[in-house]
């Protein structure tokens, strides 16, 4: 993966779409929040599920994690698994208040922040990630499937690759800093769901002369080799 090419495609996509100014929201913790409720669902169901917590609580992670079971998770109804994500959101809580808060966490060191995250219940390699970059400001690629699905089509991975693995190879690729991942990773999510979906919008695509694949989609995308 060569790094010219990596950031050709950044500034197209910056150039198309413009800054996305992600991650909406008002304070660190409540990215936090919003990373644990986006799992499997999209963004505006979790913003209902966000605004439904506010009306029952300050988004403060003492005080969801005193929030009775069912009352927790009914608030977390829009956001779907709302029993699952109530108990991945109370751990959250949980964790944060444990550590000392929010301002202990800002200063741990970055590796050992995101191994701690990684040991709370629910919170995977792409939620710590979203949550290490967008709510701390560290510099860390988040992979999801949305990257797999469009590199894999630009012919720069095979898209198969380990978490970790394609991890290393984004930040082993691109100078570490932290706006320019924020602003890349958004970008990614907002092409995939509007031009490189599923099946592909290869006509309507800014990529589609440095995309191998769109020969292969035909108008509209008919094919499709990465889901």
């Amino acid at each position: 993966m060569k790094a010219p090419k990596l950031i050709a495609v950044y500034h197209d996509l910056l150039a198309h779409y413009g800054p996305r100014h992600w991650w909406p929201a008002n304070t660190p913790f409540e990215v936090m929040v919003g990373a644990v409720l986006t799992q499997n669902t999209s963004w505006t169901n979790v913003e209902r599920a966000l605004d439904r917590l506010r009306e029952v609580v300050a988004l403060e992670p003492r005080a969801i994690a005193a929030l009775p079971v069912d009352v927790l998770a009914n608030a977390l109804r829009p956001a779907g698994y709302y029993n699952v994500k109530e108990r991945r959101l109370r751990a959250l809580c949980h964790w944060v208040v444990d550590q000392g808060g929010m301002e202990a966490l800002h200063g741990m060191e970055t590796r050992a922040l995101r191994a701690a995250l990684l040991g709370v219940h629910g919170v995977g390699p792409e939620t710590a990630d979203d949550i290490v970059l967008y709510a701390f400001g560290r510099p860390v690629f988040v992979i999801d499937a949305y990257t797999r699905r469009l590199f894999a089509r630009l012919g720069f991975v095979r898209g198969q690759e380990t978490y970790e693995g394609l991890r290393a190879r984004f930040e082993r690729a691109l100078p570490p800093d932290t706006a320019l991942y924020n602003e890349y990773h958004a970008l990614i999510v907002q092409h995939a769901k509007t031009t490189c979906r599923t099946k592909p919008v290869c006509d309507a695509c800014i990529l589609r002369a440095c995309c191998p694949a769109s020969q292969s989609f035909g108008r509209h995308g008919r094919k499709t080799a990465f889901p």
